[in-house]
């Protein structure tokens, strides 16, 4: 429940500033192409970021590691409040996502050692899905706040949540299973974390004062891995599509289709509700489709084929004309793309196992710098051009190629056997 409470907050927070986009271009006089570079600042520091931030939580544990790096987001939230121009807000988001970035491997990590591999794909539907649901209250939140009180409150208000939440977890959990309050034999046994602690020479005996051992992350095997670099390329690609909904989507339903604020509501929470069912949906698809036929149907067959699909949305969207039409394709669009995402994450630990933070690190850094380029090439293109619909087609190819790519992985082949 934490980590689902975690997952809204990380998307409240990241989508607070597009959301407000319009309002703080306006305010600071920042122009398209100088947005494209905030918003992509973030994607660029949150993307190289994740791969220390998954293998710091690994080797030191994820109860210091989350706590500390909410509270370092969550204040840099709240800078953003305060910045007076392109180059203070640039540095502050810059800053921003280096905290982000251990959100999601940090939680993976969590997940591979409290969840039984029959259960990861839920566990991590769900925790997608709470940040999609983040992504829809965002503008029932901002939208309100910024009318009353003005966009720089939204980021005082969404930064202090934040804090909460890391004192919370700090206070709550335990990197060893045994040393949580009120858990019981049953999910003491379930748990993976309980093999990996060993009691210390000379100690006792008990499961509470055992200790994890060092866990050195075999980073030269893992670059050799052929299976390692087609991870990352599918996830490049995917996030394509998936970071225009986190950086241009409001402006691009406000500028490029005429939305005013009275609808522009609805028609931002809609698409993330349906990321939201999407997420939920493909998490019990890829652990039933698992248990049924496999892995390589349970992973690859739905996340291919929601690739697929998900790009022929985008491509509608960008060709048909008209608000009601690309309300329509762009919600279906998200909320197909990411039947795929609870797939991709359980992927990393098919193939990572107990390296699972840092190999979902590593993916989510190519996936970043893949929303890096989009955010930027969207930016110019739109200042180039004055069209707001020719980045989707890009963006809809993108899709394609990451679908293609995702055949490839065999999900069935531990990257690094568990003798290394």
């Amino acid at each position: 429940m934490l980590l689902v409470l975690l997952g809204v907050v990380t998307f409240l927070d990241r989508i607070n500033i597009s959301v407000a986009g319009s309002a703080i271009m306006q305010d600071l006089n920042i122009s398209p192409d100088q947005w494209g570079w905030i918003l992509s600042a973030f994607i660029l520091s949150y993307g190289l970021m994740q791969i220390p931030m998954g293998a710091l939580g690994d080797k030191r544990g994820h109860r210091l590691t989350l706590a500390l790096i909410v509270l370092w987001w969550s204040a840099f939230t709240m800078f953003t409040g305060m910045a007076g121009g392109f180059v203070g807000l640039l540095m502050v988001r810059l800053m921003f996502g280096v905290g982000e970035a251990g959100s999601s491997p940090c939680s993976t990590g969590v997940i591979s050692r409290w969840f039984p591999k029959e259960k990861v794909g839920r566990a991590q539907g769900f925790v997608w899905a709470a940040s999609r649901m983040g992504g829809a209250l965002t503008p029932f939140i901002v939208i309100p706040v910024i009318a009353t009180l003005g966009w720089r409150a939204a980021f005082y208000i969404l930064g202090a949540v934040g804090v909460i939440w890391a004192l919370v977890w700090f206070l709550f959990y335990r990197n060893n299973p045994a040393q949580m309050r009120g858990i019981s034999d049953g999910e003491l046994r379930e748990a993976p974390a309980t093999r990996l602690y060993v009691t210390p020479a000379g100690s006792e005996g008990t499961a509470a004062n055992a200790e994890a051992p060092k866990l050195k992350i075999p980073w030269k095997s893992l670059l050799r891995a052929k299976q390692f670099w087609l991870l990352l390329s599918m996830y490049f690609f995917y996030a394509f599509g998936s970071w225009f909904f986190f950086s241009w989507f409001p402006t691009f339903m406000e500028l490029g289709r005429g939305f005013d604020k009275s609808q522009l509501t609805y028609a931002i929470a809609a698409p993330f509700v349906m990321s939201m069912i999407g997420n939920i949906s493909g998490g019990y698809l890829t652990d039933r489709l698992t248990a049924r036929y496999g892995l390589r149907v349970g992973r690859k067959a739905l996340g291919s084929g929601a690739l697929i699909l998900s790009a022929l949305f985008m491509f509608l969207a960008a060709f048909i004309p008209g608000k009601l039409q690309v309300f329509i394709f762009l919600s279906l669009c998200f909320g197909v793309v990411d039947l795929m995402l609870p797939s991709a994450w359980a992927l990393c630990i098919d193939l990572g196992k107990k390296y699972a933070g840092a190999l979902s690190g590593a993916m989510n850094t190519a996936g970043n710098l893949g929303g890096f380029v989009c955010a930027t090439v969207f930016g110019y293109l739109v200042s180039s051009t004055g069209n707001y619909n020719l980045p989707l087609f890009l963006i809809a190819g993108m899709l394609v190629i990451s679908a293609v790519l995702f055949l490839f992985i065999d999900p069935s082949r531990q990257i690094i056997p568990d003798e290394e």
